[in-house]
């Protein structure tokens, strides 16, 4: 994906009328472009431009990220005042409304989205060309990653089939059912685990492993036990992945005491043997494209960092979704992933002299040391506050495993569940010292633990809780029958005339 990153903004041009970049909302805005089908879509290379445009909007998908950590009990807001950027501080105290910009952009650039990938979708029959249908099985898989992203925050969603939603039809097409959405998210990636090729044609491509992987996720959402069990069963026993190794390591990374869990974050660990999906940002200039600040750098990054820092390794930023100290105890003794996950500046900055940061709003003394800016970006052409080329690790093997333990243990197949909870275990400890031997419900309480440790900081918490039904005993705040689900953003429902009922409380 990098490689095109510095021609995304040309490709925004060929998209509808209704979207033409990621910052226009779900119905019709004023119209800055025009090219419709009947001088579009006639060569292959019309079909790549469209496609680049819809995997752009990945790039968004920072908000969901950082939202999702902020919503769950593993961080706080943050920032640089009970008042900066006021739709995280409601979203984290769970006083949230329908008039939030954090929920409505993540709204419209989820369904930005959806758009684009119709688009194509919509003209697919127009053209043929050798190659065609991995250019509509990637479309259909992004169309389904959209999707996936909008049910899981506001439930059912106004969807179209393969077509555009052109203006008036937010007063004429209704919400579908949560069931509804998932029958399409499920038949996409089936499309997609059909046609896409096992290896990405340029890094940061859908694969037929990355279609697998979301269609088990999409059936475990749904409690579909047996099914997602099956489903990441092929990924596991088939595909070409594995968890990132002490075999994986450089010398000189052995010798600065970097661990194979922590190799992973870092630069030199981006789309490694453990990258199932992974979205692609850089600080490169010429990448740009509007409605996010004109970067494409990893947004939540900048977010993330320590206000003020001065110091090694690291980069300052803006002191967002700090961890509490709930997930810091979370960790077990001897469990090497909590130095990788949480900066302690406790103990950095004394073993650093001369380390300093300013504590703003909300300060624990913790960071989310995955994914806070690193000294790399000095230099960068772009706001160095406000961007890093941190890649997200959209989905790791570590969580298919976890998944697969989890829907294994719901299908009842402990010995299955407890053999991937514990290479999980293996790697995080350095040994086999610290397996889980447990059945039944005290395995699944246990592959749930350690989903939370395993992948802190990576916007999974909170969606994990609301599915398993804890998140009322777990997050301060939380009203259930009512923030299960985020509110549809009030200009949506206004715009619609009454069409699309509001989520249930808001």
């Amino acid at each position: 994906m990098k490689k095109y990153i510095n021609i995304a903004i040309a490709s925004v041009a060929i998209l509808s009328t209704i979207v033409v970049s990621c910052n226009d909302d779900f119905v019709e805005r004023p119209v800055q472009y025009s090219i419709d089908a009947e001088n579009y879509f006639n060569s292959k290379t019309d079909y790549e431009a469209a496609l680049i445009a819809a995997y752009d909007l990945l790039h968004s998908t920072f908000i969901n990220v950082l939202m999702g950590e902020i919503a769950s009990d593993n961080t706080f807001a943050g920032g640089n005042g009970p008042n900066d950027v006021p739709g995280y501080q409601s979203v984290d105290d769970m006083i949230h409304s329908p008039v939030n910009a954090q929920i409505k952009q993540l709204w419209d650039w989820m369904f930005a989205g959806v758009q684009r990938a119709n688009y194509i979708l919509e003209f697919k029959d127009k053209t043929d060309f050798e190659g065609k249908n991995q250019i509509i099985a990637q479309a259909r898989f992004l169309r389904a990653y959209y999707h996936f992203e909008l049910v899981k925050w506001f439930g059912g969603i106004p969807m179209n089939g393969d077509k555009r939603f052109l203006s008036g039809d937010e007063k004429t097409v209704p919400r579908s059912s949560v069931n509804e959405v998932y029958a399409s998210i499920e038949a996409d990636l089936i499309y997609a685990t059909q046609n896409l090729s096992v290896a990405a044609a340029q890094q940061g491509r859908a694969t037929s492993g990355a279609a697998f992987a979301l269609l088990g996720k999409a059936y475990l959402y749904q409690g579909k036990y047996t099914e997602a069990a099956a489903t990441l069963e092929i990924l596991i026993t088939k595909g070409n992945y594995r968890l990132v190794s002490t075999s994986d390591l450089t010398p000189q990374q052995i010798s600065d005491g970097l661990t194979p869990f922590g190799s992973i974050f870092e630069e030199a660990g981006e789309n490694g043997p453990e990258s199932v999906f992974e979205i692609q940002y850089t600080d490169v200039e010429g990448g740009r494209y509007e409605g996010l600040q004109n970067i494409e750098g990893n947004v939540a990054v900048g977010f993330a960092g320590p206000f003020g820092y001065e110091g090694p390794v690291f980069a300052d930023g803006n002191n967002f979704n700090l961890p509490t100290p709930k997930i810091v105890s979370a960790f077990e003794a001897g469990d090497t992933r909590k130095e990788v996950t949480i900066l302690d500046m406790a103990t950095w900055i004394p073993a650093n002299p001369g380390t300093k940061y300013t504590k703003q709003n909300e300060d624990t003394g913790f960071f989310n040391r995955k994914y806070i800016p690193r000294t790399r970006r000095i230099g960068a052409a772009n706001d160095q506050k406000l961007t890093s080329p941190n890649n997200y690790r959209a989905i790791r093997y570590a969580d298919v495993l976890l998944m697969a333990a989890e829907a294994s243990s719901k299908s009842g197949n402990d010995v299955k569940a407890r053999e991937y909870l514990n290479l999980v275990r293996d790697r995080a400890f350095g040994d086999e010292n610290h397996r889980i031997s447990e059945s039944g419900s005290a395995l699944y309480d246990a592959i749930l633990a350690e989903r939370r440790v395993e992948l802190a900081g990576e916007g999974h918490r909170f969606f994990d809780l609301v599915r398993t039904g804890k998140a009322a005993q777990e997050i301060d705040g939380f009203v259930a029958g009512k923030n299960e689900l985020f509110p549809i953003p009030f200009e949506e429902i206004q715009f619609s005339g009454g069409n699309w009922a509001q989520n249930p409380k808001y």
